[in-house]
């Protein structure tokens, strides 16, 4: 038997632990890597939060580098080509020269907008507010207690989607408490709050009205789906009542409210905070990175100290050149985060300058590629660094996931962005006779007139991710 061997060459990739935290803080939104710096701050004794870097900082972190650098070299001469410090060196004068530069001075208003913050809202919440109806009712404590139960199983949108039987073998309450007190909450503000589906949503709203409501309740109790189609045709048929009769009783069961949460939902206001802005300053635009609230990072000097002094035995000279080699790349991994955001950033200013100078409606088609092939950067690196990432503009706040749209052909040659088209069919949607709305087929003609040639179901389809309802739903009868 014969044996043969073969000898084969690969190149791989090596995602190194290292490489691995440089690409989950690309992607992470800034909330999130603010958390997560904090949460290393605390962790690793080697790192340090600064007001203001100084000379001394930046020796010391730059002597950091080269000695971890210097002992990774040692030990792994053969594996340089898989070394990512190899593969992207990493700029510390660059790095710390920008970092003591104070921001740049903007002109024309620019100091309102860098007040922009993290600002959150906090009001009174819908569980808030029907906890304080139960203490002011003067429920017994076991009502109160089955009452706090039901409460805390109610969703944001006024709901109560856990089944009574679920809730009382979770928190070991009497089915009949449950049923007493869901009875008493369906009595409560905001009318329908506490209901299990629309249908008894609308019931509660139609039995608290002061008025004879036993039409409106057979109505929503047999016909809720002509309801939702606006057949009244259909419904008068079944009651055998005049179309108009009909119609009035429709009037007043939109009036309800499909969901009673939803005005509690937009009171917990979170603002996003931009990553970068961008301003105009004369005939050009500048980009400029938001550094307000990310900490200043700096490696210990009492630590660097204790590895120059020698007095440190084997584990604790290993456990401090961990911490060191972790604090080195978690600063490069931020600097490299950030330089990344405000290359995108400048190259998609460079691409949408109509958009920043016009607004949205002259945004042009553009893909990741594009912006990819002009950095010499990786798609998925710019997918990475577009997620989650948003941009103050002079036409407002836009997460940099925006500005990336495919073109749509018109008569003339010229590319339109998908975003300029769903624009368009909004317009027309605003400004349509709401007796004798434009159907997807109409609203295609029209765009065909304008030199865009779109199929009915591509205007179907940009519809629907706008949300806006079809044509035989946005008819008005009154």
């Amino acid at each position: 038997m014969a044996l043969k061997q073969t000898m084969s060459m690969s190149q791989n990739l090596v995602i190194t632990p290292q490489l691995q935290q440089a690409i989950k803080l690309l992607q992470m939104s800034r909330l999130e890597m603010e958390s997560a710096v904090r949460s290393e701050l605390e962790e690793n004794p080697i790192l340090e939060e600064g007001v203001d870097l100084k000379e001394e900082d930046l020796k010391r972190i730059k002597e950091a580098a080269e000695s971890v650098e210097g002992r990774e070299a040692e030990g792994a001469q053969d594996q340089s080509t898989q070394d990512p410090q190899k593969q992207d060196e990493f700029e510390w004068d660059s790095y710390f020269e920008s970092a003591q530069k104070p921001p740049r001075e903007m002109s024309s208003g620019s100091e309102e907008i860098m007040n922009y913050e993290n600002v959150i809202t906090t009001s009174q919440t819908l569980h808030d507010y029907l906890y304080w109806q139960v203490k002011m009712t003067g429920f017994s404590d076991q009502e109160e207690k089955a009452a706090d139960a039901i409460i805390n199983y109610i969703d944001d949108e006024g709901y109560l989607k856990i089944p009574l039987e679920q809730i009382a073998e979770e928190d070991k309450l009497p089915i009949e408490d449950l049923e007493d007190a869901l009875s008493l909450i369906q009595e409560f503000d905001p009318p329908g709050v506490g209901a299990r589906n629309l249908k008894e949503c609308l019931l509660i709203q139609a039995k608290q009205l002061e008025e004879d409501t036993k039409d409106l309740v057979y109505l929503i109790n047999n016909h809720i789906k002509e309801l939702e189609k606006k057949n009244y045709d259909a419904i008068a048929k079944a009651l055998n009542k005049d179309v108009r009769e009909v119609i009035e009783m429709c009037k007043i069961i939109y009036t309800m409210d499909p969901k009673p949460g939803r005005a509690y939902m937009s009171n917990d206001t979170q603002y996003v905070t931009p990553d970068v802005y961008v301003y105009k300053v004369g005939d050009d635009y500048v980009v400029s990175l938001n550094e307000d609230g990310l900490p200043r990072l700096k490696i210990s000097n009492f630590y660097k100290n204790m590895l120059k002094g020698g007095n440190t035995n084997k584990q604790e000279h290993d456990y401090i050149q961990e911490k060191l080699k972790a604090a080195v790349w978690l600063i490069k991994s931020i600097h490299q985060r950030q330089r990344t955001i405000y290359k995108v950033t400048e190259s998609i200013v460079k691409h949408q300058k109509d958009f920043f100078e016009k607004g949205s409606a002259f945004l042009k088609p553009m893909v990741l590629r594009n912006i990819a092939n002009d950095i010499g950067m990786h798609e998925s690196t710019v997918s990475r660094v577009t997620t989650a990432k948003y941009v103050h503009t002079p036409q407002g706040i836009y997460e940099l996931k925006y500005f990336f749209n495919s073109g749509i052909s018109s008569a003339d040659g010229q590319d339109l962005a998908s975003e300029s088209v769903k624009l368009k069919i909004k317009e027309f949607v605003s400004k349509e006779d709401v007796k004798n709305p434009l159907s997807d087929q109409k609203i295609a003609e029209i765009l065909a007139k304008e030199g865009l040639q779109i199929a009915r179901r591509t205007v179907a389809k940009y519809r629907e991710m706008m949300k806006i309802l079809p044509s035989s739903q946005r008819k008005k009868y009154f």
